[in-house]
């Protein structure tokens, strides 16, 4: 049953159009108490009552006034309260201390071409990179979230190579776990004012995702390895792999560099309210 009382955290908005022409919200979200999930619905004459920072992922807000299915699992909202604000991600002292963190992986590629290749992409495009979340809404969806999640990549990395009897080169998989997901600077956009995450508008008119972008950059520059193992960190080509893991005789460097970014996403901080006590 609804409660006017009950607190639900802001997984995921996103603005769409109508049949009429008209602007449409949706918003999920996840109760505090048990964490299920409610679906609402804002039509435009609401939705031009709220400031967009309300909408912001892991805000904490009250349902105020609202009509319910049968269900209570999904409902068209009229007024909402906030109650917290979540955090729009890392300060700048922690996004330096990541950036930090970042630049020490790229410095333990031993292969200079390789090293050089690595360094360029984030000079190039440092200010993008710092900023820029990890996803819109599975893992590190924050300001500075491509960044950790690429430094939690690389730490696991060194982890795992430390324990290695299989023979690998290192090079290669530290130059994948610092690239993998280095088109996503270019997928997303994020405003840095009120958090709030999207699609870039053009991007896939280019691209057929962030995975297409490394593989193809790192093929283009020779390091065809690395190439390969970013085009199969999404592990099955329904998940947006490039080279599906089913296949037989892969290479083991692929599926680690699989694991380790899953394993980033998975365990990774979802919200930016986890991110208070960083």
């Amino acid at each position: 049953m609804f409660n006017t009382e009950d607190l639900y955290e802001v997984v995921i908005f996103s603005i769409g159009d109508t049949k009429a022409g008209t602007k449409m919200g949706k918003l999920q979200l996840k109760n505090t108490e048990d964490d299920t999930i409610l679906n609402c619905i804002l039509w435009e004459e609401t939705l031009n009552r709220f400031d967009s920072k309300i909408f912001r992922t892991g805000n904490l807000v009250r349902i105020v006034s609202a009509s319910f299915n049968e269900k209570f699992n999904n409902c068209l909202v009229s007024a909402l309260e906030l109650v917290k604000e979540a955090k729009l991600g890392l300060d700048e002292s922690l996004i330096e201390q990541y950036w930090t963190k970042l630049q020490s992986y790229i410095n333990k590629i031993q292969d200079e071409k390789l090293r050089n290749f690595v360094a360029e992409q984030f000079s190039k495009h440092e200010k993008e990179f710092k900023i820029m979340p990890a996803a819109k809404l599975m893992h590190h969806n924050y300001i500075g979230g491509l960044l950790v999640h690429t430094v939690e990549c690389a730490e696991f990395a060194e982890l795992n190579l430390a324990k290695f009897t299989y023979k690998t080169n290192e090079d290669e998989i530290y130059a994948a776990c610092l690239l993998h997901d280095f088109g996503k600077i270019f997928e997303y956009t994020i405003d840095t004012e009120t958090g709030l995450i999207d699609y870039a508008p053009n991007f896939r008119e280019d691209w057929i995702s962030h995975s297409q972008y490394g593989f193809t950059t790192c093929m283009s520059a020779g390091f065809k390895s690395v190439a390969k193992m970013i085009a199969a960190h999404h592990g099955r080509a329904d998940w947006g792999a490039i080279i599906d893991l089913d296949q037989k005789d892969l290479e083991p460097e692929l599926y680690l560099i699989h694991f380790i970014d899953n394993l980033s996403a998975k365990f990774g901080k979802i919200s930016t309210r986890l991110l208070e006590n960083v």
